[in-house]
């Protein structure tokens, strides 16, 4: 019997199926693949260790899904520990450039991102009617980098907006939920717009410019459920529920329902929603945008809004607010946005939103 190679050279060269994997994740897992484009090789590496120790400890028995579903959680937080260190131990880094740079807490300069003249905004394309994916440049669409494809939305119109009042070029990445923070800490992307709530947690991690919207908490449910005619969070007690992972609909809210049979988190909006609409949960939750998307592509579903009552969900200001966000002190982006934001109303903001919820696709899955 020939020899076993159980060497580092064995586990990283000699075995092809796994290099075969790792090749396929790097090309689904966006942040991971730009660390190797832009010889970020600290960071490659250590995604690399990580990618192999995890996949000699999760099981073979678990679906090829889950085991990616883990590895992307995984990644994501590994970029976000590498970004914290690397901030607190030279003092941050911007993105592709400036247009100016602005002091970091500590002295560093953040450079702004937009030296070359182009706003890079990262969003997932999938969340109507923040942003969503279509194959064609209709009603103003923009492509999405790497594809074939176009984005639009809210999220997008919020973007050409900005970048016109500022003469910048628009660029739009495509990725997950779970990269968007990680992306704009390291200066993979200059901002975020796609949605975001602006937490105490995410005001942590990053500034926000905005809000560029104000968007209310409610939940979803089908016309023809006994959860139908709810006026309050008590008649949604025994009901089976979920919301989108990472976000406050499931970590906040769906608490605050007691009696609740609360799900595994939804991995994308769209998931959310083919979960209702396939009968797996009674009801989700989710922000009024979301839910006046959902009842236009899904006229069987109906929205309940407990706002204004005694017995409806519990938010502050910022689980409402939903702002741009962009790199710790990278003050000169932030108020090159906020130039613009602090030149519209709620009432602009909710004309605008009208527009993309009346040109979403009717179907995002």
């Amino acid at each position: 019997m020939p020899k076993q190679n159980t060497g580092l050279r064995s586990v990283l060269l000699d075995d092809k199926r796994t290099c075969c994997r790792l090749s396929h994740f790097v090309e689904r897992y966006r942040p991971f693949q730009i660390a190797f484009y832009r010889q970020e090789m600290a960071m490659a590496f250590y995604a690399v260790v990580v990618f192999y120790f995890l996949h000699g400890i999760i099981p073979e028995k678990l679906y090829h899904e889950e085991r990616e579903k883990i590895m992307k959680k995984v990644l994501a937080l590994l970029l976000t520990l590498i970004v914290t260190v690397s901030l607190a131990g030279c003092g941050g880094s911007g993105g592709s450039g400036s247009a100016g740079g602005s002091a970091s807490a500590d002295g560093g300069e953040v450079k702004s991102g937009v030296e070359d003249g182009v706003l890079t905004v990262a969003m997932e394309c999938g969340y109507a009617p923040y942003n969503w994916t279509q194959t064609d440049d209709s009603n103003g669409a923009v492509p999405i980098k790497d594809s074939n494809e176009y984005a639009n939305g809210y999220d997008v119109m919020m973007a050409k907006k900005i970048c016109e009042a500022n003469g910048w070029d628009l660029e739009i990445v495509r990725t997950d939920w779970d990269s968007l923070v990680p992306g704009v800490q390291t200066g993979i992307y200059d901002a975020v717009i796609a949605g975001q709530s602006m937490t105490e947690d995410r005001m942590k991690q990053v500034d926000f410019a905005g809000p560029y919207y104000y968007a209310s908490i409610v939940c979803v449910t089908k016309k023809d459920s006994p959860y139908a005619n709810a006026t309050g969070l008590s008649d949604l007690s025994g009901g089976s529920c979920t919301a989108q992972i990472a976000t406050i609909w499931y970590d906040s809210m769906l608490p605050q329902i007691k009696g609740a049979n609360i799900q595994t988190a939804a991995e994308t909006a769209p998931a959310m929603l083919t979960a209702l609409e396939t009968g797996t949960v009674d009801f989700i939750c989710t922000d009024m945008p979301t839910a006046m998307g959902a009842v236009a592509a899904y006229p069987d579903m109906k929205i309940l809004d407990f706002s204004g009552s005694d017995d409806g969900f519990k938010v502050d200001e910022g689980e409402v607010n939903i702002g741009i966000s962009v790199m710790k002190g990278n003050t000169v982006l932030k108020d090159a946005i906020d130039s613009v934001l602090s030149g519209m109303t709620e009432e602009d903001f909710n004309k605008m939103m009208n527009e993309a919820i009346a040109v979403q696709p009717l179907s995002e899955e």
